[in-house]
Formats: structure tokens, sequence, C-alpha cells
């Protein structure tokens, strides 16, 4: 029988050194407190950059002072920290190394997880401030109520632009034009809402035109129409003045509306003043001269200046060799010099005109001007290649 109880002994104090063993960190782990919160400044705004600190060291000067603990503010102004040894401490906000904010006797007991915010437009941290504290909290103030309502500005003036656009593309353009009339007078100095406002006058202006010609009724002579494209144009070149005048001026805004200006004039007949701004919306941003070259050639060949549209849609193919239309337009600038050998009795084509509709078909063989193309060629004695011929793809 002792033999059995100095065992149970034996077990039972192994039992109890391990127990203390381990007791001691338990007991630390539970020991430890934790603080949170969030940090706004006098005027509300979270403060973004700084720093939470806590000590107990209240005796010594700020510069001399220990902080055990100190935890950085986030991008919401939110700050965490655990591990904190249960005590009365003394928490201070540090912003740029300067303390703004604190609270004293803040008690954090073992296992708290305390809530400790800053709020700095309270009046108690207000009645404190000295007189050129409280005016420079004024002015901080007022400076971001302008601010605050600049962005609210500009937030409902993008609210009205995307509205503008949708009612543009859905033929609402009343509506579009009333409410880029009224964002245009809000802030007069912003080149795209002068575009969009332009674009919903075009549109007005083309659906005025389109019911005009259904009717048989002349468009050119129609002052209500034409006084629509007026309007168009009017908006358009406050858009290239604005983004002209803006700080930084932005190419894809001046070559928008550089060739909207020029569809607003083509749409007039006015094929001069139309081929001037699409060169302007090509030297604005070359990477997309393609395109408006091609447009000018298009607007210049429309208006029957032939030898013009040749020499834009050279300038176009220039800049992008794969637009066929391009092409089409070249190889209709040039026909009309065709000639008739007086020998032969065979039509010769100037040169480069037989080589631009081989490229047409070569790029389009099954585009809209294709079957035309085969037949001048055919005309004019010229080979179509087989692989041109109706019916076959490239």
């Amino acid at each position: 029988m002792k033999r059995i109880g100095w065992k149970w002994s034996s077990v039972g104090a192994l039992l109890v050194t391990v127990a203390l063993v381990a007791y001691p960190a338990a007991l630390r782990a539970q020991q430890t407190a934790s603080v949170h919160g969030h940090v706004t400044n006098p005027v509300g705004m979270a403060v973004t950059k700084g720093e939470v600190r806590l000590t107990q060291d209240r005796s010594a000067e700020e510069k001399n002072r220990k902080y055990p603990y100190t935890f950085a503010l986030d991008a919401n102004g939110d700050y965490k920290g655990t591990g904190i040894t249960p005590g009365n401490y003394l928490i201070i906000v540090f912003l740029e190394g300067h303390s703004v904010d604190f609270y004293d006797n803040v008690n954090l007991a073992a296992n708290d997880d305390k809530v400790q915010n800053f709020d700095m437009s309270r009046k108690e941290y207000i009645d404190k401030m000295t007189p050129e504290e409280r005016k420079q909290f004024e002015e901080y103030k007022k400076k971001n109520a302008d601010v605050a309502a600049a962005n609210a500005k500009i937030s409902n003036l993008n609210t009205m632009l995307t509205q503008a656009r949708a009612d543009t593309k859905a033929g609402n353009y009343d509506a579009a034009i009333t409410s880029m009339q009224q964002a245009t007078t809000a802030k007069p100095d912003e080149a795209i809402l002068w575009v969009a406002l332009g674009d919903a006058q075009l549109g007005s202006a083309d659906a005025a035109a389109k019911a005009a010609k259904a009717a048989g009724k002349p468009v050119a002579s129609d002052p209500e129409i034409t006084q629509k494209y007026n309007d168009a144009i009017a908006s358009y070149k406050k858009a290239t003045d604005a983004n002209a005048a803006s700080k930084k001026p932005l190419p894809e805004t001046a070559a928008v509306s550089y060739n909207q200006l020029g569809q607003a004039y083509a749409k007039l007949g006015n094929g001069k003043d139309a081929s001037d701004a699409y060169e302007q919306a090509a030297k604005a941003q070359p990477a997309n001269a393609g395109m408006y070259y091609f447009n000018e050639a298009a607007t210049l060949y429309n208006a029957g200046k032939v030898d013009e549209a040749g020499a834009a849609a050279d300038k176009a193919i220039a800049a992008d060799p794969k637009r066929a239309d391009a092409y089409y337009i070249k190889a209709q600038s040039l026909i009309p010099k065709a000639t008739v050998d007086p020998k032969t009795q065979k039509i010769v084509a100037p040169p480069g005109c037989v080589e631009a509709y081989q490229e047409y078909l070569e790029l389009a063989p099954d585009g809209p001007r294709a079957e035309e193309v085969k037949g001048i060629l055919n005309g004019i004695g010229a080979e179509v290649k087989s692989s041109y011929k109706a019916g076959k793809k490239k």
C-alpha cells in the first residue's frame, strides 16, 4: 500500500509541477489590454497621418516623456493597439511629431478592448484653442467647406453629363440640350460640357434635317435647321477655346471638339471650314489622324471637291494604311482624269488609280463598294484578280 501511495503522490507532484510551469504564461496573456478608436480633426475630417501614443509618465516634459506604446493611424483615421499592460494611461494623438489632442486617466483593465475616439470638433477642444489657432481653424474650415462645395458641384455636373450623353444617344435631344445648357452656365470653363451640348445640338439638327427630307422640304434654306447647326458649331468652338485656356489642355478633348466641329460645318455644306477643323483634329491627336483625315476626305468628296478630297485621302492613307475607304476616295478622285488612247481606244486610268481600287478590294473584298469597284476595273479594262471575284472571300 505504501508503494502504491508513493506512486500516486509522485504523479500528483508531477502534475502540480507541470501546472505551475504553464500557469504564469496563461496569466500573462490574460493580463493584457487593447485599445482602438477613430481620430477626426476640428472640421470633422479623418486624421490619416500620425500616431496615438500611450504613457504613464506624466511628470516629465513632453520631449523627455517615454511612450511604451505607439500605434499608427491608418488611411481611414483609425488606430488599434494590443498587448498593453493594464493600468491608468495618458493617451495622446501626435501629428508630425507634435501632440494635438489627448485624454488622461484612461483605465485599461485586463482583457479590455477599450474604444477611445478623438473628436477634435468637440466644444471642449475648440474652447481651448488660442486666438491664433482659432483663426487658422476658421480659415481651414472655410477652405474645406469651399472644397466640399466644389466637389459636390463637380459630382452633380458629372451626373448631368452622363445623363445628357444617354439622352443624346437615345434621341432625347431637347432634354440633353437643356441639361447641358445648365451645366455650361454653372461651369463655362469645362470643355467636355460644351462638347456634350454640341453633340445634343448636332443630333437635334440632323433629326430635323432628316424629317425635312422625308417631307420633301428643302433643308439648306430652312432657317430653323441652319440655326440648329450653327448652335452646335458655337458650342464646339467654345469647347476648343475652354480646353486651350485650361491649365492642362487635353489633346483628346481638342481632337474630339475639332472633329465634331468639322461634322457640323460639313452638314451646312461649308467644306472649307470643315476641312480646316479636321486638320486641327489630326494635329491635336496624331494617333487618330487617319480617322480625322478620312473624315476630311469624305466631307470634301461629298462636297464635290474631288482634288482636295484626293489629297486628304492620301494623308489618311499615310496615317492609317489599313483604312479601305480612304483608297476608294483616292481612286474616285483620280478616275475623272482617265483618258482614251487614240490608237487602241482603250481607257487609260491616271497613275495610282487602279492601284487604289485594287487596294480597296485587298482590304475590303466584301466591302459595301466591292462590286462597284470591280465594275469600274472591268470597265476600264483593268484586271480584277480571281481572289476578288463575286462570291469569293479573301
